[in-house]
Formats: C-alpha cells, structure tokens, sequence
C-alpha cells in the first residue's frame, strides 16, 4: 500500500471592498475553479494535471475570511506559488494571504483557534453583551461544518448588529 501525504494550506481572503465585518459571499466551486484557472496560467497542464487529484477545499468561513485547502504532498508546491496571484474570485475583489502550511488538519484546526481567537478579540469590543460575545464566539469556532452557509442561522443575527 502507498500511503498519500497531503498538505492543508490555511488561507486568509482578504477583501478591501466588503467592509471586514461583513461576511463575504463566496463559493468553494468559485474559488477551486480561480485556483485552478491560475494554476493553468502560471503552470500550465502539467500543474493542473498534479493538483487535480487531491485538491478539496476543506474548510471555508466567510465570517472570518479563512479557508483551508488540502492537496497533494509536491503538488501543493503549485497551489501555494499560485495563490498570490489570485486577485479576483467571481466579481469580488481579493488577495489571498497564506497563513499556515500543515500535515495534518488537526494542526490547521489548532493554528485556526490561534488565529480566530485574534479576530474575536478584536470584534468582542463591538458587541454589546456577554451573551451575543459567547454566542459569536461559538458560532466562529464551529469546525463541525464545512459550509458556512449551512451554519447562518447562528451567525446572521450578529452579522446584522454592525
């Protein structure tokens, strides 16, 4: 048996046109298909023929700004090199900051809480109460799903009161 390594690529979107408490309305499809799109122009079919196999976006909340992509141990190499270029994803105007490169997801997830609880620090000062910081703070953290789209009930009430 040979065992595959990947790498997971902790990834902050950065948006000078969406207001930073705003959240952004981004889709996973939409980003892979801007990798990939850079990825062909900087390294051609070669490139996106490596990254192909194995490439999934993990994690991806719009609150915060950060994603998390998994590909190929080498591979990762063009995913990296390519990210800088990124300056657009659909119509929204972006940069790509990359964070962390890790192993394991579990060290991504552990590098994440370090960085999340930066952000909270900075946006508790905006809310009001103890219960809307604990509640923020929990609907942050939430690792369990990949889609922040599914978790919005639990995050639109906060994004409203800025």
């Amino acid at each position: 048996m040979v065992r595959f390594k990947n790498r997971y690529i902790t990834v902050e979107i950065v948006s000078p046109t969406v207001p930073e408490y705003k959240a952004l309305s981004l889709k996973s499809k939409l980003f892979n298909d801007m990798i990939f799109e850079k990825i062909q122009q900087l390294h051609g079919d070669f490139g996106v023929a490596a990254v192909k196999n194995g490439f999934l976006t993990k994690y991806c909340n719009e609150n915060t700004r950060i994603a998390i992509i998994r590909s190929r141990h080498g591979p990762h190499r063009f995913v990296t090199s390519s990210l800088p270029f990124i300056t657009r994803i659909g119509k929204l105007e972006v940069s790509l900051k990359t964070l962390h490169v890790g192993a394991t997801l579990k060290h991504s997830f552990k590098f994440i809480q370090k960085h999340q609880r930066l952000y909270l620090e900075n946006m508790w000062s905006k809310l009001r109460t103890d219960e809307e910081r604990n509640a923020f703070e929990v609907a942050v953290k939430d690792f369990t799903k990949t889609d922040i789209s599914l978790n919005i009930e639990r995050i639109a009430y906060f994004i409203f009161l800025f």
